[in-house]
């Protein structure tokens, strides 16, 4: 009778499996191959202005949380040239390339910053909300620092 009640249970087990299996299949099949081309953030969050003045305590705080969450896929001078970005197999932008963010607003970077986009997790549980607005403050003063030296070669001539 025991072994009758563990193989019962090892066949049902198994089943529910396939059909869970089955099931995640199906929904990932319907899902748009394209879907982070389609990340569409709200407009009324693209819209939002940053209430968070940059300030050098700002900066220095958004800097620390930078460096051991971010860096390491988008570089320490915002060039996405951080230590993972090869074994992930990621395409980063360089932030310090004026195109790459020329028409992305303070609200969008806060947008991806707080909900997260593709391999990237959301800040939004983490950190407290001016802190996010802080790390914006942050990928813009990375802009603003310094083009890559391409660009810059580009424009002299």
């Amino acid at each position: 009778m025991k072994r009758f009640l563990l193989l019962l249970g090892a066949v049902l087990l198994a089943g529910l499996g396939a059909t869970w299996a089955r099931h995640n299949a199906q929904e990932n099949s319907d899902k748009p191959k394209g879907a982070a081309d389609d990340y569409k953030i709200p407009a009324a969050d693209a819209a939002r202005a940053n209430p968070v003045k940059s300030s050098a305590e700002g900066l220095a705080e958004a800097r620390k949380v930078f460096g051991y969450d971010c860096e390491m896929c988008h570089g320490a001078k915002g060039d996405g040239k951080g230590d993972v970005v090869e074994s992930m197999k990621l395409t980063m932008h360089d932030w310090r390339d004026p195109a790459t963010l020329a028409n992305v607003t303070d609200g969008e970077i806060f947008y991806i910053i707080t909900k997260g986009k593709g391999k990237m997790m959301a800040e939004g549980e983490r950190v407290s909300e001016k802190l996010r607005w802080n790390l914006v403050n942050l990928v813009r003063a990375l802009a603003a620092k310094g083009e890559p030296k391409s660009a810059a070669a580009g424009e002299n001539r």
